[in-house]
């Protein structure tokens, strides 16, 4: 769940709008969209998933600043009986007072161990996010430079150093209506809508590789599909032969799946749609909210698009039938109601072509040299990323964070020293 700007938006000439007309956007709406929330519902048409449900204790530990993760009990020595003493209990009490003292998991042990846990269960390799959002941003500071994680410090160091998971943590309601226009107030929900209480969970994927190229966004306003778009804002060729097979795919997949399940009449969801294309899987659920990436869109045209108009429902004529009566035709009747039938049928199909074709939500996919596709010069979530000597200093524990710390005060001093010279 990406974070945008503000709602409020320039004036625009051609609509005379100063402001995005968004619906209400409400807690609840939010609390939809999260992964435990729909996850149950739509299991069977998911990637495999299991989740981790997060203690008071470690929300405590990923919204503290620094980052100090578990010690790695791989690099421990296993001790055994026929050691001949060379490794003791005695000499090594302190070192294991110290690993206490210094283990931030002792804290929350039984998250700890369930994460231990579903990694094994899901093959060694996993892919972590939060109720909203993975930690995409994060990815510089993994040894893969990926989401992929085969350990639990793995996970906690993407998630520490995310700030798409710290939104999840501090600035998931923000922008919210407590309630719905027509709801009232004080209703069962307040005590969960109100509160500090949102059910965390830490959501673990079974890694496996996906094709971004065919990875889509879909945008459903008052239970409608009204477009598509790519997720990766990249040229590939090969998607225009086949657009209109990967748009009825998935707008079958909208109308049996999620147009009548989901509980909100507005939201994106993104699919998969992997090779031989002939099924579409459910990767997530976003609120319809500028915190929403619009990718290839604007949220202006998606909420400004003409609404696809409703199929009309075809007339019932009742005739009256009488059993007790007979018809005998005029032959000269019946050969000029022939010829009028033949005329009615070259009309209807006349008419047939004047007929509204079914709405077709618009598919857009980045075109070569699409400035969409090339004109980014920086890398993806740049922003997010720290030196290199911030990101050694925190694997090293509170030590090295403590060392680099007043290592950067002894700059900073020797630093302001010279410019007080300079100016006399």
């Amino acid at each position: 769940m990406a974070t945008t700007s503000s709602s409020s938006a320039p004036k625009d000439a051609s609509t005379g709008l100063t402001k995005l007309p968004f619906p209400p956007l409400t807690k609840q709406h939010i609390l939809n969209c999260s992964f435990h929330s729909w996850h149950p519902r739509y299991r069977a048409i998911t990637p495999k998933a299991r989740l981790v449900p997060l203690s008071p204790p470690f929300l405590s530990y990923l919204r503290a600043d620094g980052i100090v993760l578990p010690p790695d009990e791989n690099d421990r020595t296993d001790w055994s009986d026929s050691d001949s003493g060379i490794f003791s209990s005695t000499d090594n009490a302190s070192e294991a007072e110290d690993d206490e003292d210094d283990d931030p998991s002792t804290q929350w042990r039984d998250v700890h161990e369930a994460v231990r846990a579903t990694i094994e269960e899901l093959g060694g390799k996993v892919v972590p996010k939060l109720n909203w959002s993975a930690p995409k941003d994060a990815t510089w500071i993994a040894a893969t430079n990926s989401m992929e994680c085969r350990t639990p410090n793995d996970i906690y160091l993407l998630l520490k150093s995310s700030d798409f998971v710290t939104h999840d943590l501090e600035h998931a309601f923000d922008d919210c209506e407590e309630y719905a226009p027509g709801e009232e107030a004080g209703s069962q929900k307040e005590a969960i809508l109100s509160s500090e209480s949102i059910p965390y969970h830490l959501v673990l994927r079974k890694h496996i590789t996906l094709n971004p190229s065919v990875e889509f966004r879909c945008f459903v306003r008052r239970r409608k599909l009204i477009t598509i778009c790519q997720r990766d804002l990249n040229y590939f060729e090969f998607l225009f032969k086949m657009q209109d097979k990967l748009r009825d795919r998935i707008q079958e997949f909208f109308q049996v799946r999620l147009q009548d399940s989901f509980p909100d009449e507005n939201f994106t969801f993104d699919v998969y749609v992997p090779p031989p294309h002939d099924r579409v899987w459910l990767v997530d659920i976003n609120p319809w909210a500028q915190r929403t990436d619009p990718l290839l869109f604007s949220w202006l045209e998606l909420l400004t698009l003409p609404e696809p108009s409703e199929p009309s429902t075809p007339e019932v004529v009742s005739l009256p039938l009488d059993s007790q009566s007979t018809y005998k035709e005029d032959p000269a009747s019946a050969k000029s109601a022939g010829e009028d039938q033949g005329d009615q049928i070259d009309s209807e199909s006349e008419d047939d072509e004047d007929v509204e074709e079914l709405f077709a939500p618009e598919f857009r996919l980045v075109h070569r040299d699409d400035p969409e596709a090339y004109g980014f010069t920086t890398p993806q979530y740049s922003a997010h990323k720290l030196p290199r000597d911030v990101v050694d200093a925190s694997r090293g524990g509170e030590g090295s964070m403590r060392e680099f710390a007043n290592r950067w005060k002894e700059v900073l001093a020797k630093q302001t020293e010279g410019d007080g010279q300079d100016s006399e």
